[in-house]
């Protein structure tokens, strides 16, 4: 493989942490493009598991992130789920650190939940940044006869690239492009966000020093410190919204009484993508292939940058590269998907069976938030790669430790 050129389009954590893999590869001259005028992240708050403190680490990020900057709860929990209306705990996924056996999860890596901004700090960091162009809105991606992906933005400037990672979200333009017959809409629910002061939350009795989802039949909270004097506040609800029933317990409404401002974000998905590679070099990453969080895209990235280094140790071709790439993460996203069909067939059952509040929340906890989908939050995406390549017979260990140039 010669001299790659990479466009990536999108600078959240997807399109940083592609940045960051790319910059590991000698042969790859790549740039990344952003609509936004400044690097910077917006919203509330955002979990890191285990799985992506791995990545992190391996990215050089989480040496960026300090102990203040982010929330661990102090029985090291994943999450606990409460019932709305009395409070009740209902079950609370746990965590066990072993730091000196390998099948634990180190303390460093225990789950913990930051400030989004905080996140994408840490990445940005590690990026260089004169290879980053700002205020530049995609608007056409043109395949040449040559086989070069010819891309335009809204103020004019053109580029001629081989690879365009479209890491551009969930109302993604590469998207558009690779697959124009898809369509995101909106899917009926909202959230609410907010970000409190901690010294603002401590007026509110009875909220738990803990991450949690306080379950109603319709509605979700979420509420949970992120470190820093920060505390989240987040509803998920169908619309019209239903947080506001009558029989949440007082401590969820005067939760939801205490902000000042609160920021709301429709909810947009569209059908599942069944390949997430068209015109054999364009790729979508993150949520402008499946919507389903950081954690996931840093996988992504993390995938498609070995793969392609591999390709090159093994003078194979990029689309070879590419192709390993689905081959790792097509399986998982199934296997996800899979997941996801049983929750809408148990949300199908519950709203069927015409249960009260207490029986929909404790049904629902039951099928959607059981401890065997804790798999999710420890999947190790550096072993599977390493045995996919293994089984190839031509892992090469430069692959995982390529320097940064």
């Amino acid at each position: 493989m010669a001299q790659l050129r990479v466009a990536i389009i999108g600078a959240g954590p997807a399109g940083l942490g592609a940045a960051i893999e790319f910059s590991k590869l000698p042969f790859v001259d790549w740039k990344l493009y952003e609509q936004a005028t400044v690097l910077r992240e917006i919203g509330a708050g955002i979990s890191i598991q285990p799985s992506t403190w791995r990545l992190l680490e391996h990215l050089g990020a989480a040496a960026n992130l300090q102990p203040a900057d982010f929330y661990r709860p102090p029985d090291n929990h994943y999450v606990q789920h409460r019932n709305g209306r009395t409070g009740e705990l209902l079950v609370s996924h746990g965590q066990e650190a072993f730091p000196e056996v390998s099948s634990g999860v180190p303390k460093t890596q225990l789950h913990a939940r930051t400030h989004r901004a905080k996140l994408q700090q840490a990445l940005i960091d590690e990026v260089d940044q004169s290879r980053v162009r700002l205020s530049s809105r995609l608007v056409s991606v043109v395949k040449k006869p040559s086989g070069k992906l010819l891309i335009e933005f809204q103020d004019g400037f053109k580029d001629e690239v081989d690879l365009v990672v479209g890491a551009d979200g969930v109302r993604s333009v590469v998207r558009n492009f690779a697959f124009p017959d898809h369509q995101v809409g909106y899917i009926g629910r909202t959230s609410y966000r907010t970000i409190v002061t901690s010294d603002e939350i401590a007026t509110v009795a009875g909220v738990p020093d803990a991450v949690t989802f306080w379950h109603g039949p319709h509605a979700w909270l979420y509420t949970c410190s992120l470190g820093d004097g920060k505390f989240e506040i987040t509803t998920n609800t169908r619309e019209p919204a239903s947080l506001k029933e009558k029989d949440f317990a007082p401590v969820v409404k005067s939760i939801v009484a205490l902000p000042k401002e609160i920021k709301q974000y429709a909810l947009f998905a569209g059908p599942r993508l069944d390949n997430i590679i068209a015109h054999g070099s364009v790729v979508l990453v993150g949520d402008a292939s499946h919507r389903a969080g950081a954690g996931f895209a840093l996988e992504d990235v993390y995938v498609l940058a070995r793969g392609i280094a591999w390709a090159h140790e093994q003078n194979l071709s990029l689309q070879e590269g590419i192709e390993l790439f689905d081959q790792v993460r097509g399986p998982y996203y199934r296997k996800l998907y899979r997941i996801l069909d049983q929750f809408a067939d148990a949300d199908a059952h519950i709203s069927a069976s015409n249960f009260g509040f207490d029986d929909t929340v404790q049904a629902t906890v039951d099928s959607k938030w059981s401890k065997k989908y804790n798999w999710i939050a420890e999947y190790d995406i550096q072993k599977v790669l390493k045995e996919v390549l293994n089984s190839k017979g031509s892992y090469c260990s430069k692959i995982n430790q390529s320097p940064r140039l």
